[in-house]
């Protein structure tokens, strides 16, 4: 009687693709007859040693093998577009030998999937570390999941979402609660509603943190946009024995007095600049970039994690960096007196601005000063500093000199002037918002600015010279549907675009100029700004009507934007300037990288004004019931946006709360117009109001008028609204109004407070 041996059944066992049962490992062997009872035997003594394991479903596989149908959350997303995931029994788990598990995407749920996706799915085993995972169905999906907080009333447990648009509570049964307790933010999955029930019930998956914890505000905004401030292991491990290359071939820029102009608060220093005059009134200048592209190779696990981010994400209390601390802080940051490499710009213009020529190199620079914008403002200004005064001859006073030009050549082009203040949160030792204050601008920031426009063109510009792969920073024209949307409102001013043609940059320039004699020049650019199209990235040129340029692809920071590592990358290979270039996978998928990149950067502004609103109300939660003054800074037919004046916070009344009239929202003119007594609530007027509600978990801020009276803007010229409403043709609407009147009178919200009695009559009329 021949038994196989143990390292037979063990080979069998590792080559299998799936745990094999009895019977399998039977025919395997040609175990027959009398064979079968010492066989069965064999294997259980190899299961009592530990050689292998017997499964619940009676199969047979290794120690730590995988079951052959088991549930999985995704985890990651290869280069190629591949899920991966693990077991859902080993999440949070420190052990090192989980296998990689890929999501086959051959049934109909894959277009469900994303990151965090739970599914159930029958695995295949191709070799010894890694399985195909076939799905079986999906358990919980985008649509089914939600984030809020746990807490406990006399029933048990509930869900409140964080998010301001849900409504409604979430129960928790407890057997769902995991190692969630009350207090804590969580991620749940929507589960099916019992029958009978009218609230809805969830699952946790996992506890964010808890509320007490003054760092949630930006972990939560950063969650639920998939944001993770964490970097992977071996991302980290990858970045330990990097440093600053040898001078080899690079070209030796540590003689050249390059500075470094950032804010205070600034980190990371990832761009310098230089300029001196030329004998034709020109300047040549210099635009040095940390050389991301050395340490930062395609395809590597620092890559991937850096092209899964996208770009960095700025919170008021902290960032989330594309790169690990010991590139963005370290290696790549351009520290004075430290030797740093670098990917230069030489740029030559003449005395009009008009970029003549340029050339990129390789280079190893040593930065003279870390300057501030305060500072270089204020040596320019005849205040130097004595950090800034020895630097005035050499450095300060040609950066400022080529600066005119630059700016000269800007406002000749055309460039749209949309010089919008920033607003900028104020964050205090314990990690609480203290205020907002309007980020002061000086010259210098738009020095700075200029300079780095000008490398961004002249790298487009040398990657088209060589027909080779760019990313551009795409700012398409204005729909015209848009500029329409506004005639009437800037009529009211005196202001006016030429209608039936293209509207171009300068005409927006010379209206924005006209505006800037009026108190209202700010709320005015605000209009203009909403007409503009979202900048994002393409390989498809179609330019930037913002800066009125025919190309223009970010270069100056790789650091912070993938989109400038790529091209980093394409000059590094068309200019043969060494390892690092673009690889032939980027090449041929440039364009899907450039859609990853522009959602990546759209998730990274949804986070950022989010953590900012969530800011906000956590401010306001103790001042419920003050008074206001404020502006309206937006207008829509649910209500009112209002900006406060000393805070510079945001809030929102509802159309509901506007009592004792039926409001209209006449898009043309952005405004609400009252049917009744005609009162008008239009964009950019004066407005006090009452705060009613403060909520820091979903950043709701809510608030109501002090009075009754209307907030139209002094001075303008707005025609009488008619009672009729208008579209954009300027026909009339038969649409029912936003009503609200007395209590105890219907409302369009199903509520007992809208209008008189005259109903029908009003609905003949209308007829």
């Amino acid at each position: 009687m021949n038994l196989p041996s143990h390292d037979d059944i063990l080979q069998f066992l590792a080559e299998s693709p799936a745990p094999a049962t009895k019977r399998e490992l039977s025919q395997a062997f040609g175990i027959k007859g009398d064979a079968r009872r010492p066989f069965r035997e064999q294997l259980r003594k190899m299961v009592k040693k530990g050689l292998i394991e017997k499964q619940d479903d009676g199969a047979f596989a290794l120690p730590d093998a995988l079951p052959e149908t088991t549930t999985l959350v995704i985890t990651d997303m290869s280069l190629d577009g591949e899920m991966i995931a693990i077991p859902t029994d080993r999440i949070g788990s420190d052990d090192k030998d989980i296998p990689t598990i890929y999501v086959i995407a051959d049934t109909p749920h894959t277009h469900d999937l994303q990151i965090g996706t739970r599914i159930l799915a029958r695995l295949r085993k191709v070799d010894a570390d890694e399985y195909d995972a076939h799905i079986m169905r999906v358990l919980d999906s985008a649509e089914t999941r939600i984030i809020g907080l746990v807490r406990k009333n006399k029933k048990g447990y509930l869900l409140t979402p964080a998010n301001k648009k849900a409504k409604d509570e979430y129960i928790i049964p407890d057997q769902d609660m995991g190692d969630a307790k009350e207090g804590d933010l969580v991620t749940a999955s929507i589960q099916p509603t019992p029958r009978g029930m009218s609230k809805k019930f969830v699952r946790i998956l996992d506890v964010i943190g808890h509320e007490s914890d003054r760092k949630i505000i930006s972990i939560l905004s950063a969650y639920e946009n998939g944001l993770n401030e964490e970097f992977p292991p071996d991302v980290v491990a990858a970045t330990v024995d990097m440093s600053v290359p040898e001078l080899g071939k690079r070209q030796d820029l540590r003689t050249v007095p390059l500075v470094t102009i950032d804010g205070e608060d600034a980190r990371d220093f990832d761009d310098a600049v230089f300029a001196e005059q030329t004998d034709d009134g020109g300047f040549h200048l210099i635009v040095a970039i940390a050389d991301v592209s050395y340490y930062v190779r395609p395809a590597s696990d620092i890559d991937n994690e850096a092209y899964r981010r996208g770009n960095s994400t700025y919170f008021p209390d902290r960032v989330i960096p594309m790169l690990p601390e010991r590139l963005c802080n370290d290696l790549c940051s351009l520290r004075p007196d430290e030797e740093r490499a670098c990917l230069a710009a030489h740029m030559w213009i003449d005395k009009t601005g008009t970029l003549q020529k340029y050339k990129f190199v390789r280079g190893l620079m040593k930065s003279k000063a870390r300057l501030t914008y305060t500072q270089v403002q204020s040596a320019k200004d005849g205040l130097p500093d004595d950090q800034t005064e020895p630097l005035m001859d050499a450095v300060i006073t040609p950066l400022y000199k080529a600066f005119d030009i630059l700016l000269a050549h800007r406002e000749e082009r055309g460039a749209l002037d949309l010089d919008l203040p920033e607003r900028q949160i104020v964050i205090n030792d314990n990690n609480e918002m203290a205020g907002v204050t309007l980020r002061t601008r000086f010259d210098s920031h738009r020095l700075i600015e200029e300079f780095m426009i000008l490398a961004n063109v002249a790298a487009a510009s040398a990657l088209e010279d060589k027909d080779a792969p760019c990313v551009y920073r795409v700012h398409e024209k204005p729909d015209a549907t848009k500029l329409d949307g506004v005639r009437d409102f800037l009529e009211a001013f005196d202001l006016s675009f030429p209608k039936g043609q293209v509207v171009r940059s300068p005409q927006i320039n010379a209206l924005l100029r006209k505006a800037g004699e009026l108190p209202y020049s700010h709320m005015i650019s605000e209009v203009i700004l909403r007409t503009q199209s979202q900048a994002h990235y393409s390989t498809n040129n179609k330019g930037h009507f913002g800066l009125a340029l025919q190309r223009y692809a970010h270069f100056t920071s790789p650091i912070r934007r993938y989109a400038d590592l790529l091209v980093h990358r394409s000059l590094i290979k068309a200019y043969k300037l060494g390892e690092g270039g673009l690889s032939d996978e980027e090449s041929v998928t440039m364009e899907e990288k450039s859609e990853h990149i522009s959602d990546t950067e759209r998730k990274s502004v949804n986070a950022e004004r989010s953590a900012v609103d969530r800011f906000t109300s956590a401010f306001l939660s103790d001042k419920i019931g003050e008074e206001f003054s404020g502006r309206i800074t937006g207008v829509t037919r649910f209500g009112l946006f209002v900006q406060l004046a000393d805070t510079g916070a945001d809030g929102f009344i509802p159309m509901r709360s506007m009592k004792n009239d039926y409001y209209e929202h006449v898009e043309r003119q952005h405004a609400l117009i009252g049917r009744r007594h005609g009162r008008i609530f239009r964009l950019g007027a004066k407005i006090d109001v009452r705060l009613i509600e403060a909520d820091p978990l979903t950043g709701s801020t809510i608030l109501e008028l002090t009075n009754d009276k209307g907030a139209d803007i002094e001075g303008a010229n707005f025609q009488k609204a008619s009672r009729a409403k208008h579209n954009n043709d300027g026909k009339k609407q038969h649409k029912k109004p936003h009503k609200h009147g007395k209590k105890g009178q219907k409302s369009s919200y199903g509520k007992k407070n809208a209008p008189h009695k005259k109903k029908k009559n009003f609905k003949k009329k209308q007829k």
